[in-house]
């Protein structure tokens, strides 16, 4: 199976491990093997510099103001997140050690380009580069499964991202719903879309979620999530930009287990009998003689009633049959037979 149908079979997890191992190669292995044991499927990081990204400048609109980094200027947050180029390679066989899959996500050509000579076998596209469809076509035409977040994204701009891929000849495209928001509020995130969105774009959908705890990553299983992205962290006590919206390895394990389960919760549209069921249809109700009944005698709300298990005929006989001559002679406790429905 390739990466692509695994993603479409099951819920494929993500951890996104972003700034948290907070500049130590350690504690990016460790957040490896953490989320290897928690029951991720793949490990994703981030290739880029802060020149890559934007410029050294401190003019206003390159300040942030409010929220998690403020007072940090672009250059500045992305020179303190970025996960060192020369890691990648270590990391990616770390991720072949423990048995992941290894994800990154470019923000440049350079970065593309670097991803490819390491062999990394599929690419993540950001929410805020969606609409750089230079980068995407590029990126898309290395023919390779394409994860697309849609974060701030309009209908028409995720149109335009896919029929990016396209134009390249990739038809492997995975978009992820996402609130860019850090944390995101749980009345932002609008997760009832990801239905519309696999209706609408005919691609499989999934969840880049960066609201705190759990809940978001089940409700969207439950409504047809095939991908969940979530950042993780070793401990919010380690200092880095994006600790504060990150889970922690065991609630993160938690996580894994619980959106699993709501995969199989969830199921399939369908009417047919589990075999628990099946089993149980003997203690279903039925139609018994609770009084002897002489053969020709008739039947009567005191001769016959509806109770379990299921070893008579079916109770929705029951207003039919009274009044009707008995075909035979019952004994207490004995089933109403099949031949007394030829009668009604």
């Amino acid at each position: 199976m390739n990466l692509y149908e695994k993603m479409k079979s099951g819920v494929y997890v993500i951890a996104e491990m972003s700034a948290n191992h907070a500049g130590k190669i350690e504690n990016a292995f460790k957040i490896i093997e953490e989320a290897a044991k928690a029951g991720a499927d793949c490990v994703k990081i981030q290739t880029y510099t802060a020149d890559t990204l934007t410029i050294d400048c401190d003019d206003e609109p390159y300040r942030i103001k409010g929220g998690l980094w403020d007072g940090y200027n672009y250059y500045q947050l992305y020179q303190e997140a970025y996960t060192p180029w020369e890691w990648q390679q270590q990391l990616k066989d770390k991720c072949e050690e423990v048995g992941v899959d290894f994800l990154s996500t470019p923000f440049d050509r350079t970065a593309v380009d670097f991803l490819e000579g390491i062999g990394i076998e599929f690419y993540k596209i950001a929410s805020f580069e969606l609409v750089d469809i230079p980068l995407i076509e590029y990126t898309a035409g290395k023919g390779k499964p394409m994860i697309m977040s849609c974060g701030m994204a309009s209908e028409e701009e995720i149109a335009e991202a896919l029929a990016a891929c396209r134009r390249q000849g990739n038809e492997q495209v995975v978009l992820l719903k996402c609130c860019s928001q850090y944390p995101a509020q749980y009345e932002d995130m609008n997760v009832s879309v990801i239905p519309d969105m696999k209706e609408r774009f005919g691609v499989p959908v999934g969840l880049s979620d960066h609201s705190m705890g759990s809940l978001a990553d089940v409700v969207a299983v439950s409504l047809g999530a095939q991908v969940i992205e979530k950042h993780v962290c070793l401990s919010h006590e380690i200092e880095n930009p994006d600790a504060a919206f990150s889970m922690e390895m065991k609630d993160f394990a938690q996580m894994v287990q619980d959106v699993r389960n709501a995969c199989l919760i969830k199921g399939r549209p369908t009417y047919e009998l589990t075999e628990h069921e099946k089993d149980s249809l003997k203690y279903r109700r039925s139609l018994v003689a609770v009084k002897p009944i002489a053969e020709g005698e008739v039947f009567t709300e005191e001769n016959v009633r509806s109770i379990r298990p299921a070893i008579g005929i079916k109770p929705k006989y029951y207003k039919a049959l009274l009044g009707k001559p008995a075909k035979k002679a019952y004994r207490f406790g004995e089933p109403i037979g099949q031949l007394e429905v030829e009668q009604i």
